[in-house]
């Protein structure tokens, strides 16, 4: 079944990779061809936002660059990308912060990160694709609720079967996105991740590269 895949990147990362390190330099073309081993991949997009470099991690977006500079090497991969909005903001502060009976602010100034677009990205060319019948069924890589109303229209109102894959564990599934989705629901586990990694040297066509030396 000629199959397109939508990855939500961010979701991918907070889900499945910010605390696992040693699979950051994830190949997800691999990935998917592991999870959905009946599908023949036809397209995959990637949707991300380049990040903001903030001062306690200044080659943040250094690493990004990098690993988006691997994912280009996939042939059949795009990258679709949002933006980041950096603003500072007064929040409360989190009593748990302070020890009980000490005395603490109410408030705090901090800078908030905020991602735009990227849903909404994902949502456009998972529809005009189904439009223009780029494929016979889709997979969405995501745990994100906001994506419930395209998913319903490709499968209930085009009759296209779509699947997701939960980079969350199963605790955190979003049982709306699942109820929207016609097939299989799966996981990702750490096996598939050790599975799935780039080559710690890699080549494009401008030059070779390498994984980051450290991850945060």
């Amino acid at each position: 079944m000629s199959t397109n895949i939508y990855i939500d990147g961010f979701n991918l990362y907070y889900g499945s990779l910010k605390d696992f390190p040693q699979f950051k330099w994830l190949n997800v073309s691999r990935m998917c061809e592991s999870l959905l081993p009946n599908h023949e991949i036809h397209r995959i997009r990637y949707f991300t936002s380049p990040i903001t470099a903030l001062p306690h991690d200044p080659q943040a977006l250094f690493r990004q660059n990098l690993y988006l500079r691997a994912l280009q090497t996939i042939p059949s991969l795009t990258i679709h990308y949002g933006r980041f909005a950096t603003r500072s903001a007064m929040m409360p502060i989190d009593p748990l912060t302070y020890p009980l009976g000490q005395d603490r602010p109410e408030m705090a100034r901090v800078l908030r990160t905020e991602e735009k677009r990227t849903d909404v990205n994902l949502a456009t060319y998972l529809l005009v694709d189904c439009f223009e019948n780029d494929f016979a069924a889709a997979v969405i890589v995501s745990n994100d609720s906001d994506l419930c109303l395209p998913v319903e229209m490709v499968a209930r109102k085009f009759g296209k079967p779509v699947g997701m894959i939960n980079p969350h564990p199963r605790g955190k599934l979003s049982r709306e996105l699942q109820a929207a989705t016609t097939f299989q629901v799966k996981s990702i586990n750490r096996s598939v991740l050790a599975r799935s990694q780039f080559p710690h040297a890699m080549e494009d066509a401008a030059g070779r590269f390498h994984r980051p030396s450290r991850w945060r």
